[in-house]
């Protein structure tokens, strides 16, 4: 059993629920926030706490010092009709966490946040930036994802741009952008976070689409 413990927000959700039985196996303690009341499934292993993840003070008081922090409430299938739910859910969850995380001294701090720039989601890129800064400014270390779309069970329908991404992956213009933005898939997060769980940085670190593809064919 490893010493410092994971704490995580929403994992019981799309990424959190296949992640945590990769963290107990590594022999990582996993604690999950979970609303009163939550009747949600979870992994065999881990220790359930009650709190409010929208609200600092009742994150802080389950969290130790030392703590790695994964953050990844969201609001689910995210769309660009969701605005107001992104404000409420993905902003307010996330400037909690970080709050309650840097009052208490969490030894590193993972952040799922979005590529950009994009042409599209862009209220959902606006609240993950402003997470993004807000976590810069905290002074944690801290670790933060940037893929775009992640394929996988109920989310396979983006295979079918793939000869566009292909296609804009030949051509100079638009070859970063193509990149920035490509798909990766559920198995290739889950890699790459655990990776990042047992590799904490000194400050921040970014991890693109391009590292994220990387990461979850070398630890395969």
């Amino acid at each position: 059993m490893r010493s410092q413990r994971v704490f995580m927000t929403g994992g019981t959700g799309y990424l959190g629920s296949r992640l945590i039985p990769l963290l107990l196996e590594r022999g990582y303690p996993v604690a999950l926030l979970l609303r009163p009341g939550s009747t949600a499934d979870v992994p065999r292993g881990a220790q359930v706490v009650t709190g409010n993840p929208l609200d600092a003070a009742s994150v802080e008081e389950h969290l130790r010092p030392g703590d790695i922090v994964v953050q990844l409430v969201g609001v689910p299938k995210p769309a660009p009709w969701k605005g107001a739910q992104f404000r409420a859910v993905d902003r307010l969850s996330g400037l909690a966490s970080m709050e309650a995380a840097r009052k208490v001294g969490a030894s590193h701090f993972l952040y799922v946040s979005v590529a950009h720039p994009a042409p599209i989601m862009q209220n959902y890129i606006a609240v993950r930036r402003e997470c993004e800064a807000q976590l810069r400014a905290s002074g944690l270390p801290a670790t933060i994802l940037r893929p775009w779309y992640i394929l996988g069970p109920g989310h396979w329908w983006p295979l079918a741009l793939q000869p566009l991404y292909r296609l804009m992956e030949r051509l100079p213009s638009m070859k970063e952008s193509a990149e920035r933005l490509g798909l990766v898939t559920i198995q290739q997060m889950l890699l790459t976070i655990v990776w990042a769980v047992e590799h904490p940085p000194d400050r921040i670190r970014i991890i693109d689409v391009p590292t994220i593809r990387r990461l979850g064919v070398d630890l395969s």
